[in-house]
């Protein structure tokens, strides 16, 4: 009799069970809703947004003051938005920031605002845009 032949004695490495039908299919089931959770997840913070905002320009007016030109591109231009900018210094301090109200008009609207800083500034740029106006900045 060959070695590979040889019948393995009973009892020693335990009986071998058949996966359970039930069990596979619960498992592939959660992969997929976790799949689905993920997926939809994902499309919530990477998707497009409502509102974007880019810097166009912004030219250093003296040491305590930037210009920003910037562009805001809204899906629901007929709401007022806020936006906000900021100015660094040379050491990469935020030196100055201000809340900018963007009334309703076009989709695409460019604003330019003069921002007074702390500190000599090196850039002003845009931080983010919102559809949650603050209440001082309202016009209503």
């Amino acid at each position: 009799m060959k070695v590979a032949e040889r019948a393995l004695p009973e009892g020693r490495y335990g009986t071998k069970k058949a996966p359970r039908p039930w069990l596979r299919w619960s498992l592939l089931g959660v992969a997929l809703l976790v799949g689905l959770a993920v997926t939809f997840i994902g499309y919530r913070n990477l998707g497009t947004k409502p509102i974007e905002s880019k810097q166009t320009s912004f030219v250093i007016v003296d040491d305590g003051s930037v210009k920003v030109t910037f562009e805001v591109s809204r899906d629901t231009p007929e709401r007022p938005a806020v936006c906000i900018i900021r100015a660094r210094s040379k050491d990469g301090d935020e030196a100055g920031r201000r809340e900018v109200l963007v009334p309703p008009g076009n989709s695409i609207v460019r604003e330019t605002t003069l921002l007074h800083t702390s500190k000599p500034p090196v850039t002003g740029e845009v931080f983010g845009c919102s559809y949650q106006v603050p209440a001082y900045l309202s016009t209503t």
